[in-house]
């Protein structure tokens, strides 16, 4: 077992990977190359996939073997933008009211947070995304008020377990003159650098046009962006009508920059993001409930068009009151429907292929996960066909997009440690999690009173 030390030095055990068989799902690849599978193997060897195909627990003798039949076998889900800080705030978050909306209570008690907060904070988030099969997540920190909060959310990352990216962001309270913390990046970067490879780098940056604590001036948002840059990271930014223009008139735009919220974006920008391969990660639990109004309908559909790479991502579990990927895909889909009836169909194929193969290929991860081709890591879940709610199963693809709740999670495998198994944790307390996060809640919330 491998120890993970958390912030006050609680021990985390995480199982080893071993070797073993699934035996018997439906075998969803993700893969062009290998396609649908029905009453296929998986064969898992060193964290990574060996095989995949029909017979091989027959021709495995004395590898063991877990029974997938009855259940979809497919890549476990990318979330590419979360703020998993937050998660805890749920419990103070009250949808759109004026004093305790998300953004009231995110600026208000963020500044409070000390790193346990963080730790406890993102430790139930993971918690919760991996019941709902997220297995992959870029951890949008955008209250890295110092080092130790870098620390303490990357320690909770590495305690549950997950693959993902740390996008090292600034204080809520940060003045928007002041440029983030880069050389702490720097730190953090070396850092992840040398250990196991779960985990990597990159940088969360605000927004120079308006935003809820205003405008970030654009020469602090050129220094950020050329320090990044100069140590090879991975950028991320919110996006608000008019930032793709502006970004461009600066010359910031590039295939390593995200953008978050496909809203506003006209079609002259649409082209720019194209050809500069910049790509969007959509968020549509919160699009529809939060920002629809004041930034227009969610353009999925129009970036698709232009050939702008996407991705799917729950946002903040604070603001939504949930982590449910399921709910995500099925949240766009409603979106596109509404606004296109049938005249331009979404599948529920290009549904999953967007939360997982595609969200790989935006955090730069395809190589590793988002299919399960043989080679690749053994990133897995394993999905009920026989729960009420599901069955009788005849498209296994329609079913977990239009059907499928966290609930009908039975098994989640991150780097080919079983991480939960017949809906139940293997390598942590979910107890502890949540006591640890309501004791964190209840501090804070005494201090904003």
């Amino acid at each position: 077992m491998q120890q993970r030390i958390g912030p006050q030095g609680r021990p985390h055990s995480l199982p080893d990977g071993g070797e073993f068989i699934l035996r018997g799902g439906y075998v969803m690849t993700m893969s062009d190359a290998l396609g649908d599978m029905p009453g296929a193997d998986v064969h898992v060897r060193g964290g990574a996939i060996a095989a995949v195909g029909a017979g091989l627990a027959a021709r495995a003798g004395g590898v063991p073997v877990v029974d997938a039949a009855d259940m979809i076998v497919m890549p476990g889900f990318v979330d590419t933008h979360w703020h998993l800080w937050n998660c805890s705030l749920r419990a103070l978050v009250r949808g759109d009211d004026p004093e305790r909306g998300y953004f009231p209570v995110t600026l208000g008690v963020g500044p409070r947070f000390a790193p346990e907060d963080s730790y406890c904070s993102v430790r139930l988030g993971l918690a919760e995304g991996l019941q709902s099969g997220i297995t992959t997540v870029q951890n949008w920190s955008h209250n890295t008020r110092s080092p130790a909060h870098a620390d303490a959310e990357i320690a909770a990352m590495r305690a549950m377990g997950v693959r993902g990216r740390y996008a090292y962001g600034w204080g809520q309270d940060l003045p928007l003159e002041r440029p983030m913390d880069l050389r702490d990046l720097a730190r953090v970067q070396a850092q992840l650098a040398a250990e196991d490879g779960l985990l990597s780098a990159g940088a969360a940056l605000r927004t120079p046009i308006a935003n809820p604590r205003g405008i970030v001036p654009i020469d602090v948002a050129r220094q950020e962006f050329e320090g990044v840059r100069a140590l090879g990271l991975p950028i991320t930014m919110h996006a608000r009508p008019g930032i793709v223009s502006v970004l461009d008139q600066h010359g910031l735009l590039g295939p390593d920059l995200q953008l978050v919220h496909p809203q506003g974006v006209s079609p002259a920008e649409r082209r720019r993001l194209a050809e500069c391969g910049t790509s969007f990660s959509c968020s549509p639990t919160i699009e529809v409930l939060y920002a629809q109004a004041a930034r227009g309908e969610i353009q999925f559909h129009e970036l698709e068009e232009a050939g702008v790479a996407q991705s799917l991502s729950v946002d903040s579990s604070s603001a939504s009151a949930n982590a449910d990927f399921f709910t995500c895909m099925r949240t766009l889909l409603w979106s596109h429907k509404q606004r296109f009836g049938a005249k331009v169909p979404l599948s529920a194929r290009r549904l999953l292929r967007l939360a997982t193969l595609d969200g790989a290929r935006d955090l730069g991860l395809d190589g590793l996960v988002g299919s399960l081709d043989p080679g690749k890591r053994a990133d897995i879940i394993l999905v009920r066909m026989e729960d009420l709610n599901m069955a009788p199963v005849t498209d296994p693809a329609f079913s977990l997009v239009y059907s499928a709740q966290p609930a009908n999670v039975d098994t989640v495998i991150v780097d080919g440690r079983i991480l939960l198994r017949g809906g139940e944790f293997t390598a942590c307390d979910p107890g502890e999690i949540m006591r640890e996060a309501r004791v964190s809640i209840e501090r804070l919330a005494a201090q904003a009173a």
